[in-house]
């Protein structure tokens, strides 16, 4: 097999394609034969010796991946070899195969594509989680999504619609706003022109969002929090803009407002069986073709560094999908 090696964590140009040798799973495990996987920011994080899991070098990155269960290990009888699977599991999928916990990967129903499930489980997974558990959206509630062109950004306009959420998007360029519209936006703000909380005044008519979900951070949050409704909900996914902002918290006395923490993967760790249900519901909608992850750049697996190029240059419309 060939993979991605991360021998030394200083960014994804010291990442080596390599032959390795072919892993046998131990109990508890499978290996799967890798269709495709997807970019998320904490790929690039991992590889920067930046993220808070460190995994001991060398290691193979890629959280999120889709294929073929090619081989099991002891104990494993839900599985069984032929079986299409999705994953989510830190390490390993930028590569041909990979070993992985039995127990961490979904069973992919019919007709569920390898590119969409490689891109569906983080995002719409961390996004399933940020707006109906955390936050408790409510059908005719407004939310604002922040980065809304982005791998969760898109994510969250589909779920909030398909809530029966009022949305306003708000991204960078017109041609970004411009794609949340074609998903089902009620509104765009392009943020990099104007004052943001006269646009978001005029998108609410002057009551603010009741959620708003932001994977950015930055220099955007304030002002954005400053502008969410009475009993508001902040929901903090992540800090795609690069710098953690920090929030004066006589503003959530004002407006009777909460900040809420999103950590999908330890909501996954720890509470299972809720998580299961979350992904059954979003299977469903994707049956029901209500969501569907927008992949706007499809490379070979063997071009993984142009795909964390395009990523750092915050380009990208959607998720960048690798596929074997």
């Amino acid at each position: 097999m060939h993979a991605w090696l991360c021998e030394n964590p200083v960014g994804p140009e010291a990442l080596v394609w390599k032959e390795v040798p072919t892993p046998e799973p131990g109990k508890g495990q499978v290996r799967v034969a890798i269709k495709a996987a997807s970019l998320n920011f904490p790929d690039l994080l991992i590889v920067q010796n930046k993220y808070q899991m460190k995994p001991p070098l060398p290691f193979v990155p890629g959280a999120e991946f889709a294929g073929v269960v090619e081989a099991v290990g002891e104990g494993v009888s839900h599985l069984p070899v032929g079986t299409p699977v999705a994953g989510f599991v830190g390490t390993g999928g930028f590569g041909t195969h990979t070993v992985a916990p039995a127990a961490q990967l979904m069973p992919l129903p019919p007709g569920f594509k390898f590119e969409d499930a490689a891109a569906f489980l983080c995002t719409y997974g961390t996004t399933y989680h940020a707006l109906m558990d955390r936050a408790a959206l409510q059908p005719g509630e407004t939310v604002l999504v922040l980065g809304a062109a982005g791998g969760v950004g898109t994510a969250a306009i589909q779920i909030a619609k398909a809530a029966g959420a009022k949305v306003i998007a708000a991204a960078s360029t017109d041609e970004k706003c411009a794609l949340c519209k074609q998903l089902g936006a009620d509104a765009t703000i392009n943020y990099s022109q104007g004052d943001i909380r006269e646009q978001i005044k005029a998108a609410t008519d002057g009551k603010g969002p009741d959620v708003v979900y932001d994977p950015v951070g930055g220099d955007l949050a304030e002002p954005v929090f400053r502008s969410i409704g009475w009993r508001g909900r902040y929901l903090v996914v992540g800090f795609a803009g690069g710098s953690i902002p920090s929030l004066p918290l006589n503003l959530t006395l004002l407006k009777g407002a909460s900040i809420l923490g999103v950590f999908w993967g330890e909501f996954a760790r720890r509470e299972p069986m809720k998580n299961a249900q979350a992904l059954m519901q979003l299977a469903m909608w994707y049956a029901e073709g209500k969501i569907k992850p927008v992949i706007e750049t499809q490379l070979p697996m063997s071009e993984l560094k142009k795909g964390f190029e395009l990523m750092a240059s915050r380009g990208v419309r959607g998720k960048v999908v690798l596929v074997n």
